[in-house]
């Protein structure tokens, strides 16, 4: 539950609560009773499950309970890694010094840890000859090693022949 969806204090408008204390007790009591307690304590009144019956309430310092929430959200965006999908477009006429530069952007890509779609555009008859573009999606494969996990085999979509590639897991 979102941090702004909790009611604390004089928010929390129900006749009794859930009181969970420090030490895991709980018990049943009036809203004003548990308020009065946390008002002794010098701290807040948290609805944590609003959606129980009767609602269930914690006695905490609510401003140290955000920032570590937030703190916890941060970190965990920290730690994720968005992964783009860039895309290398090829004919099946390709010359081979371009194949080269094509398979090293490839492997750029993927050591980035970037997903790679690599795609063989088919022109008027070159569409007859599908099997050309098969065999440059294969030497592009032999030219990067095995640096890549291959996502999805080389299959034909309309006039393109495209695989995509992700890279190898660091673990």
């Amino acid at each position: 539950m979102a941090d702004k969806d909790l009611r604390i204090n004089e928010q929390i408008r129900v006749r009794e609560v859930r009181l969970i204390r420090d030490e895991g007790e709980q018990r049943v009591i009036a809203t004003s009773e548990a308020l009065e307690l946390a008002r002794e304590q010098g701290l807040d009144l948290v609805e944590v499950a609003p959606q129980a019956v009767p609602p269930v309430v914690k006695i905490m310092n609510y401003g140290k309970y955000k920032f570590e929430n937030e703190k916890k959200v941060r970190d965990s965006k920290r730690k994720q890694k968005l992964l783009k999908l860039k895309e290398i477009r090829m004919q099946p006429k390709i010359d081979e010094h371009d194949l080269d530069f094509k398979s090293k952007h490839v492997r750029e890509f993927l050591a980035e840890g970037n997903k790679v779609k690599v795609t063989v555009r088919f022109r008027g008859r070159e569409l007859a000859h599908t099997e050309l573009g098969l065999d440059v999606l294969k030497d592009v494969l032999k030219r990067i090693e095995g640096d890549y996990v291959m996502d999805k085999a080389p299959a034909m979509e309309g006039r393109f022949m495209s695989m995509v590639l992700s890279p190898k897991s660091k673990k």
